[in-house]
């Protein structure tokens, strides 16, 4: 964590990457797992950096799919609350049966209440490094329609040829995965 903890200061400097091209810093997770000093640097990077439109740069830490999952899951059913308070209390007994088989709560509630939804469109790309073909818990729902590259290359031997190799394959397999990603969302 303190080697975490120096790259965010480093993001911060007036000479850096994020300030020059205008990048936004975004941290995703359960921030209240981590240290004071690192939860403190985080938000003090994404309080400092809110107005930097150009790029926009996640940074994912104490991040589990299931901990973002029950996340939005709790916070729709929050959002949801006060209408099924007045709907049981402003309609007639008959029309709370009419509403049994509806579901209160959809995907698209669900959708926007993911940590990355809330910034940031599903990805196009996930590329994971090292070869492993597995997402180890990450970007689970956010990435069901979303191309999928695993080079061999660790992080910091990745090149533009893995890049442009994963651009490639993604534009061979866009049309299938905007389709897929469209009949999702009408189920």
């Amino acid at each position: 964590m303190d080697s975490f903890l120096e790259h965010v200061e480093g993001l911060m400097k007036e000479d850096s990457l994020v300030s020059r091209y205008g990048i936004r810093v975004y941290f995703q997770g359960n921030l209240k797992l981590l240290s004071e000093p690192v939860r403190l640097a985080a938000e003090n990077a994404m309080l400092a950096t809110a107005h930097n439109s150009k790029l926009l740069l996640i940074v994912c830490i104490a991040y589990t799919s299931t901990n973002v999952i029950v996340h939005a899951v709790q916070e729709s059913c929050r959002e949801k609350w006060g209408g099924i308070i007045v709907l049981n209390e402003s309609a007639e007994p008959e029309e709370n049966e009419k509403n049994d088989g509806e579901s209160f709560v959809k995907v698209t509630d669900v959708d926007k209440n993911m940590y990355t939804m809330a910034i940031a469109a599903e990805p196009d790309i996930l590329i994971r490094t090292s070869g492993d073909t597995r997402l180890s818990y990450f970007l689970l729902w956010q990435t069901t329609c979303t191309y999928l590259y695993f080079p061999s290359a660790f992080w910091p031997e990745i090149g533009f040829r893995h890049l442009l190799w994963a651009i490639l394959n993604f534009q061979r397999h866009h049309q299938y995965l905007n389709k897929r990603k469209k009949q999702m969302y009408f189920i």
